[in-house]
């Protein structure tokens, strides 16, 4: 298709949104983008980008910080293997690479959570690479666009459609036709198309046989994880009590109250000697292969016996350590009751 690049560009120039990150070829700058950007709306995702180049101006300052400062400034984004992979790649450059960012495709891809989309977004946004970029949005323009039926969770389909970019893509201005696609992809070849806006429209496969709203295919459905959190909340007024999670689970070494997981019960808990006073209702928190039921459960005083990674804090500073999202909106709500 000879006229695909020159149709999307001129629809990107007029219809294009103002992202921060657009105005940069700052490598490391476009990386923090692509990390903070996967699974994150664009409106929640530019607070945290400013934010982070803010406090982590160079690859270096985010290499030489604390991981907890990290995981505060990242707290509420959720997906928190992000963060803790900046952290580990930041460190890899600084220590292994003599502090210089990675320049090509074939180098990037070796960053800790830098894949293939991640990685041909940097080298072609930042060093203009001729690499295309496939993701979710693209990956739904091009099947409706050549009307493709292969599934695009699977290994056969991953190909094809990475070969339908690669020979899509134009080598005077990768940057530009990768932003392009996928900006088109998001606005307009959405999961709600608005196909009379498209640029597109007369070269569109599906749309002239009606099969738009079965494109993209997928052939695995995702399987959902159910678990039944209950959080402890002891307090003697002044103090209470959190801990560290360090296995390899969701929220790996954010901070939370204790927790038990089992299925929800009726009955009050007892804890070493400590009675519950009060439980809240169950709060449903959606992730992208678990549901958490939570509820949280109050206790006016401390147990006898203390579990070895208990940490005793005062209530008010309970903000200092990175809490994942659904503790920290539990707490919001309360304080505000």
């Amino acid at each position: 298709m000879k006229d695909f690049h020159p149709l999307i560009a001129k629809w990107y120039r007029q219809n294009k949104r103002d992202l921060p990150w657009r105005s940069t070829k700052n490598a490391y700058f476009i990386w923090l983008s692509e990390i903070i950007m996967q699974q994150t709306r664009i409106e929640q995702g530019k607070s945290y980008y400013e934010k982070f180049i803010l406090h982590y101006p160079t690859v270096k300052t985010l290499a030489d910080a604390n991981e907890i400062d990290i995981l505060n400034d990242w707290q509420g984004l959720g997906y928190y293997s992000r963060a803790r992979n900046l952290h580990l790649s930041a460190k890899y450059i600084v220590n292994e690479l003599d502090g210089q960012f990675p320049a090509n495709y074939a180098e990037l891809i070796k960053l800790k959570g830098v894949g293939r989309y991640t990685a041909a977004a940097i080298a072609s946004f930042a060093y203009n690479e001729s690499c295309a970029v496939v993701d979710g949005n693209v990956y739904r323009l091009l099947s409706r666009l050549f009307n493709v039926h292969t599934p695009i969770d699977c290994g056969q389909g991953q190909k094809e459609f990475q070969s339908i970019a690669d020979e899509l893509i134009t080598h005077s201005d990768p940057g530009t036709h990768n932003q392009a696609v996928m900006e088109l992809g998001s606005l307009i070849c959405s999961p709600h198309p608005k196909c009379k806006e498209c640029p597109l429209i007369d070269k569109c496969v599906a749309y002239q046989k009606g099969t738009i709203h079965l494109l993209p295919v997928k052939e695995k459905k995702t399987k959902i994880r159910k678990r039944f959190f209950h959080f402890l909340i002891f307090s003697d007024g002044d103090e209470t009590i959190i801990e560290h999670r360090t296995k390899k689970d969701i929220w790996q070494n954010m901070y939370q109250f204790p927790l038990i997981e089992i299925i929800d019960t009726k009955e009050a808990f007892e804890i070493n000697g400590s009675t519950e006073t009060y439980r809240s209702e169950t709060f449903k928190h959606i992730l992208s292969h678990q549901h958490i039921y939570a509820t949280f459960h109050h206790f006016n005083d401390f147990p006898s016996n203390f579990n070895s990674n208990w940490i005793v804090i005062k209530r008010d500073q309970i903000q200092d350590y990175p809490l994942p999202r659904l503790i920290d909106r539990y707490l919001e709500n309360t304080s505000n009751q």
